[in-house]
């Protein structure tokens, strides 16, 4: 498979196992530290802060319990089952079936998280990325996403069925953030608490 359809393919996976997916997808939240690290860099303001979330997915557990913290939740998904499943598990959420690859949704958001979706896209499709994070970006928002541990491409499982993953060299994530505006607040490789994710934590300083 050449590499301009890998990413192509991982969505029409999702799209056919989103129901499997949903049933056997964790609600332990193993990843709540982070969510509240991202929940406490993100803006106030006197309205609810607003998160953009990249690669939604089913919205259950990580959309679910953002929303339950107060926050106003935008999904996007490129596969339709799974933007189904959202708009069903999160009926008062804003919900789009759009590829973050060509997002342009015209207005700012607080918080922008892209957990176990980013790492979907090939390495170009991952550095044309941060100017679409930076346009969908409000003036000191928090930027979180996830990434393998050093530069690579590799075939994971996503409900028995194979899905691409694709990771840059931390240099070059570092590089990408300063070049777009964003300030590195931290990023730990392979965290043991939060069952081996790359996690990246930044805040736009445009």
């Amino acid at each position: 498979m050449d590499t301009a359809t890998r990413t192509d393919s991982t969505i029409e996976t999702y799209d056919r196992v989103a129901d499997d997916f949903l049933r056997r997808r964790a609600r332990t939240l193993d990843e709540k530290r982070w969510l509240d690290r991202m929940v406490g860099v993100a803006p106030s303001h006197a309205g609810r802060r607003r998160l953009l979330d990249l690669g939604c997915g089913t919205g259950l557990p990580i959309a679910a319990y953002l929303s339950e913290r107060g926050l106003r939740i935008t999904g996007v998904d490129a596969a339709p089952r799974m933007i189904a499943l959202f708009q069903a598990n999160l009926p008062h959420a804003t919900a789009h079936h759009a590829d973050m690859r060509s997002l342009a949704l015209g207005e700012p958001f607080d918080a922008i998280l892209a957990w176990d979706s980013y790492f979907h896209l090939t390495p170009d499709e991952q550095r044309k990325m941060f100017p679409i994070f930076r346009r969908h970006a409000a003036p000191g928002a928090a930027l979180m996403f996830t990434t393998g541990p050093e530069a690579g491409e590799v075939w994971g499982d996503a409900a028995g069925e194979a899905v691409y993953h694709a990771s840059l060299d931390p240099g070059e994530y570092r590089d990408l953030l300063a070049r777009n505006q964003f300030k590195l607040l931290d990023f730990t490789a392979e965290d043991p608490a939060c069952g081996g994710h790359s996690v990246w934590l930044a805040r736009f300083t445009g």
